[in-house]
């Protein structure tokens, strides 16, 4: 599994299609993460003031588009392509400390 942080606004924009957010036209990819702390760590360094922030568990099995893990040690896996809605195997919610910090996912509902 691999995850991807997202505002929740822009996950349920256009449920009628696959997922392509501006940085797959930008860049050419979608940016991800390897786990649920390093999900964590990206919603806190690039998300910190949107409230409403979701987590897409991407079974990257399912997807037609190529997978790439590159940076560091390959810690950092990109998304060349749109996200099939059937391949998100789960949407949890970031829940925030009283500080507004991210701390840890919950089922999103």
């Amino acid at each position: 599994m691999i995850f991807h942080v997202v505002p929740a606004g822009e996950w349920t924009a256009d449920t009628g299609r696959a997922y392509a957010p501006a940085s797959l036209a930008a860049e050419g990819f979608i940016h991800c993460s390897s786990d649920e702390p390093a999900a964590l760590a990206v919603a806190e360094a690039r998300f910190r003031e949107v409230p409403d922030l979701l987590v897409l568990v991407i079974d990257e099995g399912r997807l037609r588009a190529d997978v790439r893990r590159e940076g560091p040690g390959d810690a950092f896996p990109h998304v060349y392509g749109p996200i099939e809605r059937s391949a998100v195997e789960s949407v949890m919610a970031v829940h925030r400390d009283a500080d507004g910090r991210p701390r840890r996912l919950v089922p999103w509902s």
